[in-house]
């Protein structure tokens, strides 16, 4: 996914292709931190854990940003965390605030959560102005942003207005889902995103990714960056693939959309 020549923007409708290398893997994974029973020890060991697999971050509650940017100052992990979460309905001049502190206590990654009543109410212009504000406020530290859409509220007409609206305000990310709702990231959402974003935006399934098949299956489709909690497992089954020379992608036409939209996240709800 790398530009042809420089100065090109990345092509992110076009996933990569073939074999994969462990490394490869880890940089697509955001290590997630958000269960609100983590205490600042499991933080610490979350991302102790994503230092050791060099995932490319972690995502904490903006409470343990400072935490976590000093156990991973050393490292190359980016510290993530979130803004209006999880319901998005915060003010936008709240969401500034949020973006701005978890700024200066070392995020460089912003996940926010669109405002969902807003979107379904067809107020597109507050939404606009709500995601420009903090795309606004990332720019400031050179941070990139991921927004939240919540898709199990959504008809399939809001989702696709979420990412025209997410991509006309400067973010970089659309994003499924936060976790908390009834369900996750499904193939056929993540195929309607990336069908309406521009090449150079890129695609994040969160909510139920917990096998190395289905975000293997999703990078087939154009996903780049996976929120999860099986990281360790996921990368462990990475690694004994690559030991056997069978990590790769598979063919897109081999993908069965069906089958791999991923299980209702249920009363096992923090899997982001």
């Amino acid at each position: 996914m790398d530009a042809d020549w420089p100065g090109h923007p990345p092509d992110y409708s076009k996933p990569p292709r073939g074999e994969l290398t462990v490394a490869q893997v880890a940089a697509m994974i955001d290590h997630s931190l958000l269960r609100p029973e983590l205490t600042l020890d499991d933080v610490r060991l979350g991302c102790e854990i994503a230092a050791a697999h060099e995932v490319m971050s972690v995502c904490c509650k903006p409470a343990d940003v400072v935490h976590a940017s000093r156990v991973l100052a050393e490292t190359h992990v980016l510290v993530g965390t979130v803004v209006g979460f999880p319901h998005g309905s915060s003010t936008t001049e709240t969401k500034v605030f949020e973006a701005r502190d978890a700024l200066d206590s070392g995020a460089r990654e912003l996940d926010m959560v669109i405002n969902i009543g807003r979107l379904r109410g067809g107020d597109h212009a507050y939404v606009a102005a709500d995601i420009h504000a903090i795309v606004e406020v990332a720019a400031t530290a050179g941070a990139l942003v991921k927004v939240i859409f919540e898709n199990a509220y959504l008809t399939d007409e809001e989702k696709v207005a979420a990412c025209h609206l997410t991509e006309d305000a400067g973010a970089d990310f659309v994003k499924t889902s936060t976790g908390f709702a009834a369900s996750g990231a499904t193939m056929e959402d993540l195929l309607l995103m990336r069908r309406s974003v521009g090449p150079a935006m890129q695609v994040k399934a969160a909510g139920g990714v917990r096998t190395l098949d289905t975000m293997l299956a999703m990078v087939a489709i154009g996903v780049s960056r996976f929120g999860a909690t099986a990281t360790v497992a996921m990368l462990a089954d990475a690694n004994e693939r690559a030991a056997r020379g069978e990590l790769r992608v598979p063919p897109v036409e081999a993908v069965a959309v069906e089958a791999i939209a991923v299980e209702a996240v249920g009363a096992d709800a923090h899997q982001y």
